[in-house]
């Protein structure tokens, strides 16, 4: 019923979880991962236990190999079962047991396992495959995305399309470094859940993605005067407590506070700004 990728950074410090299926909110039973652990996607007629029982399983230091043949020898229904697994270090590993429907299988390589069943064929995780190869200069979500839309594109689920999901974890990542959940996004029940699903991400980017010290620009001179007029425009002028306050007042209603930088302005920030504001003499 489904096809995914779970897999880990370069530098291991992320792991993630991508998965698209003919079946209502696949991301809530497939996929699981925990910030440097590993990841996990039970499919098939999933077994919700594997994400706990594998993901305690690579916290105490178990290959991923390991993990999967630990997992499905304990389990009476492995037949009907399909597994993938990735941990800190080493090959991913994928189960499909021997009654999925057809087309159903895996692969795996160094920090990645690709695996579908109920698919259009082999193609489609030949196709997820290549695309997260070929994908190293993309940011992690994107790379996992960009793999999904591959096998997507490649026929995906033989049955049509429903539900997509992207899980990303890193050690304090998540909003305003709470939580290790960088990426969780789900597309429920949609006709086009792939395509939903990166238009998610694009929102999610903009809005909680760190900005990048390379392009920040120094809110001084003319340009400190412009977005202090488009702050104005959009009702947050500056007071007497300064540019800084008011573009932060602005930028927490626009849910932007993970971009703000005092003394500073996130391009993205100030695009956002330009293309909120009504008309303005700079």
């Amino acid at each position: 019923m489904t096809f995914s990728i779970v897999a880990r950074s370069a530098d291991g410090l992320l792991h993630g979880v991508a998965v698209a299926s003919k079946f209502l909110a696949a991301g809530a039973l497939v996929p699981a991962a925990e910030a440097e652990v590993g990841a996990l996607a039970s499919q098939a007629h999933a077994n919700l236990a594997y994400r706990a029982q594998g993901l305690a399983l690579l916290r105490t230091g178990v290959a991923a190999a390991d993990v999967v043949s630990g997992l499905v020898a304990a389990d009476p229904g492995r037949d009907d079962r399909q597994l993938g697994v990735v941990g800190v270090s080493g090959d991913g590993a994928s189960w499909t047991g021997p009654r999925c429907h057809p087309w159903a299988g895996g692969q795996a390589g160094d920090g990645w396992a690709a695996q579908g069943n109920i698919l259009a064929g082999p193609q489609v995780i030949d196709a997820v495959r290549d695309a997260w190869l070929g994908g190293g200069d993309l940011p992690f979500p994107q790379r996992l995305l960009a793999a999904l839309r591959a096998g997507d594109r490649a026929g995906g689920d033989r049955r049509g399309r429903q539900s997509a999901a992207l899980l990303v974890v890193q050690r304090r990542g998540g909003y305003a470094g709470t939580g290790d959940e960088l990426v969780d996004l789900r597309v429920d029940d949609h006709g086009d859940p792939v395509t939903e699903l990166g238009r998610l991400l694009d929102i999610h980017t903009m809005l909680f993605g760190r900005p990048d010290p390379a392009t920040l620009r120094d809110l001084t001179g003319s340009l400190a005067e412009e977005v202090g007029a488009l702050l104005a425009a959009v009702g947050h002028p500056v007071g007497p407590a300064g540019l800084d306050e008011a573009l932060a007042s602005w930028g927490g209603v626009e849910n932007l506070e993970e971009r703000i930088v005092p003394g500073r302005i996130d391009p993205v920030v100030l695009d956002h700004l330009r293309r909120t504001a009504p008309a303005v003499d700079a």
